[in-house]
């Protein structure tokens, strides 16, 4: 099982705020990595940075072995690298199709069926519903539409930012299984999550992070009976 994506001490400032202070972390061929910490932890601001959407002061980013500071987000995509953003940010005027077409924008055009065949078989409720506005979608529609088109360039390593956030949990069980049975088709991933108990009950290892820094990590399995963790995240 290769090395996917090496990130060490990692350094990103907003304006005079040091948001990310050293961390590192590393995420193996097939696996599900979670981050997991309180609001305002860095979790997305690291997720981010790796995307290549904010710039580092200082560290190192691998990806697939190769050194990615200073390469443009887009061309990180062709890589094999997707992210899939907090707050869905679907396309709202366009339809659920042309969304997804959207994330093939790295691909040739004669793959794009097979990926938009590979999207639907996981996502049933969007080949129904294909030439619906994305705006008129419900939230958990929208989510499965911002998981689909981040598929859609068919990513070595998917990152998902809050996934389950403002979510009934009916449907955060669904994109749970979801995330699960990408990851057994061959995508790795890493997670953001608040549902710390959820995202530890799927991850094959987890980083817990506090004001920018990892203060803890381990498989998620011993992340869950950890009670330092249990107190301060999984309400026990």
């Amino acid at each position: 099982m290769g090395n996917m994506l090496k990130v060490e001490d990692l350094h990103v400032y907003y304006g005079s705020i040091h948001a990310i202070k050293g961390i590192a972390f590393e995420v193996n061929e097939g696996e599900i990595v979670t981050l997991i910490g309180a609001n305002g932890a860095g979790k997305s601001t690291t997720l981010n940075t790796v995307a290549g959407l904010l710039k580092a002061s200082r560290g190192e980013v691998e990806f697939k072995g190769e050194k990615i500071a200073g390469i443009p987000a887009h061309k990180l995509v062709s890589r094999g690298m997707s992210l899939c953003p907090e707050g869905r940010r679907v396309f709202q005027e366009l339809t659920v199709r042309e969304n997804l077409e959207m994330g093939a924008f790295s691909r040739p055009k004669a793959e794009v069926n097979e990926s938009l065949e590979t999207v639907y078989e996981l996502f049933p409720r969007l080949k129904e519903r294909y030439k619906q506005i994305a705006g008129t979608l419900s939230g958990g529609e929208q989510q499965m539409l911002a998981m689909g088109r981040s598929l859609m360039s068919k990513p070595a390593l998917m990152m998902l930012d809050e996934p389950s956030m403002g979510l009934a949990p009916i449907l955060v069980e669904q994109i749970f299984d979801i995330i699960k049975e990408m990851n057994k088709n061959g995508t790795t991933i890493l997670l953001v999550e608040q549902n710390a108990q959820m995202a530890l009950s799927i991850a094959s290892r987890a980083y817990v992070l506090e004001t920018g820094r990892v203060v803890s990590s381990g498989t998620g399995e011993k992340l869950l009976k950890d009670d330092a963790v249990r107190k301060a995240y999984l309400g026990g």
